[in-house]
């Protein structure tokens, strides 16, 4: 038993051995740690717009996201906001920088750093991407419906994982290890959309100033500046400057996770002797000083992630997906999106363009020589595929930025929110009858060692058999 555990069992509620503690403690605390929590946090935030924005209260569910949000310091008026708007804006702007910290970790030391690992699933990914886009541009080949091509290319990560946690061990690790290399492939594919293809006309003034001070960053980071507050206050700044610059606010959250170191200051084994040389009765500044060599030895990545991951997955997509996913779902409202282009072409791009591009291009790349991993069929990956046509989140941000209208924004909701259904759904049935219970697979150490970051606890903890 390691320390740590000794502490938690001797000195925390949850390790007790009272009733509470075993029945409903403990497994509280391994609920939250999964994704499957997240996920169902946001079906929840989901379910409650739709209600809210379809009961008789449902004037006050618009009236209240569209409150503005007008500050002023001095004679200088701030950006003026909707509360929508600044959810969609500035604090989904954090979610993307815990993005770019999983994208930054990946590429330096998890999976996507292994160039022959990382190939298949990336291959896959860009299937899952293509199609989908193709799919919608069947139904939507011209005019201002054609801009929302984006919003069947994206993947909710924690909805797709949460579905297939639900399964439990008759998933096998490696499928989950698939499914996030893909995720976070796609994510890198969303975020060069949104920034490509989704950011309005250009102030050079406050790009210029964006771009300087994110060159500030880099020479912070170069001369060892490790007082996170700095960089708190700097990226706010990065932030705003993005934001009125055209280019949509959220990048800068992108370009500041890729920016965050992903290894650590210190050597761990070089820590740990540190830490054993102090005193057995240390002074409170040792204590600070070992503090210091710990922290140190983590990545500022891992350490960002475990510290914000929990506030992005339970606060902001919760509140987020309350803010979006209220659609009027009247009988004349459900007609018009029957007959609609725009949600048909995001309801095929999701539901049989992801999974066919993924299935297509990963038979492709299998007749080049590359297998797939050792424990996966082809009816599981198909089953994985449709659990990536799950695209809420970043589906119906894209949304957002592809259509000013609120009519093609009300088709394209309601195309991803039975996509998503209906994709989860094909996903929960196919793994099932595919998987087997108790079947594990082991997972390659590096493989398994990539994923032992705080967002992806579900998937790191791999049992050998």
């Amino acid at each position: 038993m390691s320390g740590a555990e000794y502490l938690f069992q001797r000195e925390t509620f949850a390790g007790g051995d009272r009733w509470l503690a075993r029945y409903v403690a403990r497994p509280i605390l391994r609920f939250v740690h999964r994704e499957v929590a997240s996920s169902a946090l946001l079906l929840v935030a989901a379910t409650a717009a739709l209600i809210w924005a379809n009961s008789p209260w449902s004037d006050s569910y618009f009236d209240f996201w569209h409150t503005q949000i007008d500050l002023s310091i001095g004679g200088y008026h701030i950006h003026p906001l909707s509360l929508e708007a600044f959810v969609d804006d500035g604090l989904m702007a954090l979610f993307f920088f815990v993005v770019g910290l999983e994208i930054k970790r990946e590429l330096v030391t998890g999976y996507l750093s292994s160039v022959r690992a990382a190939t298949l699933p990336a291959i896959a990914a860009v299937g899952g991407m293509a199609v989908p886009a193709l799919a919608y541009f069947a139904f939507n080949p011209s005019g201002e419906a054609a801009a929302g091509w984006g919003i069947p290319t994206a993947t909710d990560i924690a909805f797709a994982v949460g579905v297939v946690a639900l399964l439990g061990s008759r998933v096998p690790p490696i499928l989950k290890v698939f499914l996030l290399t893909l995720a976070i492939v796609d994510d890198i594919g969303a975020i060069a959309i949104i920034a490509i293809f989704y950011s309005g006309d250009l102030n050079l003034r406050w790009l210029a100033l964006a771009v300087g001070l994110i060159v500030v960053v880099r020479a912070l980071a170069l001369m060892k500046v490790w007082v996170l507050e700095v960089y708190w206050v700097v990226g706010v700044v990065i932030w705003y400057a993005t934001l009125e610059s055209g280019v949509h606010a959220t990048i800068a959250g992108v370009v500041l996770g890729l920016m965050t170191p992903a290894k650590p200051l210190l050597d761990r084994s070089a820590a740990q002797e540190m830490v054993d040389q102090l005193p057995a009765d240390p002074q409170v500044e040792q204590v600070h000083q070992a503090s210091f060599l710990v922290q140190e030895s983590v990545p500022l990545t891992e350490r960002l992630e475990a510290l914000l991951h929990p506030f992005t997955a339970f606060l902001i997509v919760p509140v987020f997906a309350l803010a979006n996913a209220g659609v009027p779902l009247s009988v004349d409202t459900l007609t018009d999106a029957a007959g609609s282009p725009v949600t048909w072409g995001v309801l095929l791009g999701l539901v049989v363009g992801k999974p066919l591009g993924i299935a297509v291009f990963t038979w492709v790349a299998t007749r080049f020589g590359f297998e797939l991993p050792e424990g996966m069929n082809w009816l599981q990956l198909v089953g994985m595929g449709f659990a990536a046509g799950i695209g809420f989140t970043v589906s119906i941000f894209i949304t957002r930025l592809a259509f000013d209208d609120g009519a093609s924004i009300a088709m394209a909701k309601i195309g991803i929110l039975v996509a998503s259904g209906a994709a989860g759904g094909a996903a929960l049935v196919l793994l099932w009858l595919s998987g087997r219970r108790g079947a594990h697979t082991e997972v390659p150490p590096e493989q398994h060692q990539a994923h032992e970051g705080q967002a992806h606890d579900d998937v790191s903890a791999v049992k050998r058999p």
